[in-house]
């Protein structure tokens, strides 16, 4: 709760007049309700709503549903957006009208202090961007992230009928303590299936409070294990199921594996599983179909 807190105490900075834009806040599986706890007087347009199915993908479906907005801005509970952060999206909505789906770069706040680990600096702090990138094809560069995503609500309503009608729709990220991903790309994916494009703006900074939990080996494997799995999903919603690889190549992975440095050997491990277990997933299932 005092990082959900200090989330909507950085919505309530916002520089943009709340009379401009609303606030749609998602309970999705709160031991209490939200709307027992937070006080959203200080917004004319806000309101709490409930989403009972578990899941990071049903608590967006519900919130682009009761979004009125030409613009849809996706907010963790563990976001804190800067002053500007809301203004400086409509700047860009209307300077780019061709952008489907947009967003900006993260600032890391660790709980406990900044990881020793290089290995673990590096998953959580890629490079900063030094200028906005944009393109119109399936680029993972430019895709957007789902914390601080903005995306125009045409785009939001196309993924939601989507992901709402595909078998495959609700495998892409977090469910309870499952923590697939890859559901921020599928959104922004989905701007480019629109002949629409994606970008990446330095001028939209956001706080990505990490939790100590977070840090920890056996998270990040699992987590790195679990987007190798959601990315293979990904995949075949697009290209079709992949081909699975033969028994040979495995082994030569195998065995390059094992000449590794450990912690690369680990990762490498993960990577492999999610894609094992993901070609598993899709070899068994009987209604897979690109999109």
């Amino acid at each position: 709760m005092d990082y959900l807190a200090r989330v909507l105490q950085a919505l309530k900075q916002q520089d943009l007049p709340c009379s401009d834009w609303e606030l749609v806040l998602v309970d999705n599986g709160s031991r209490t309700p939200l709307s027992e706890i937070c006080d959203l007087c200080w917004h004319p347009h806000a309101r709490c709503v409930v989403e009972p199915q578990v899941g990071l993908t049903f608590a967006r479906l519900r919130g682009i549903c009761e979004a009125q907005g030409e613009i849809l801005v996706f907010v963790d509970d563990d976001n804190v957006l800067e002053r500007d952060y809301l203004s400086e999206c409509a700047r860009i909505s209307e300077k780019y009208p061709n952008l489907g789906a947009w967003g900006g770069q993260e600032f890391h706040e660790f709980e406990g202090g900044e990881p020793q680990e290089k290995w673990k600096r590096d998953f959580w702090m890629p490079p900063k961007l030094k200028k906005e990138i944009w393109s119109n094809n399936y680029d993972r560069v430019t895709a957007p992230a789902g914390a601080g995503m903005c995306i125009r609500r045409l785009v939001a309503k196309r993924y939601a009928d989507s992901t709402a009608a595909h078998p495959l729709g609700s495998k892409l990220d977090r469910k309870g303590t499952a923590l697939e991903s890859c559901g921020d790309t599928d959104m922004a994916f989905t701007a480019c299936d629109m002949g629409l494009g994606t970008g990446k703006f330095p001028s939209l900074r956001l706080t990505h409070l990490i939790a100590r939990q977070r840090l920890t080996d056996d998270y990040l494997l699992r987590l790195i294990e679990a987007i190798s799995y959601s990315d293979t999903i990904l995949l075949a919603l697009r290209d079709g199921i992949p081909v699975q690889r033969c028994r040979i190549d495995r082994l030569v992975d195998r065995y390059k594996r094992l000449r590794m440095p450990k912690v690369e050997r680990l990762i490498a491990r993960a990577v492999a599983g999610g894609r094992m277990r993901a070609s598993s997933y899709l070899a068994d299932s009987k209604n897979v179909s690109v999109r």
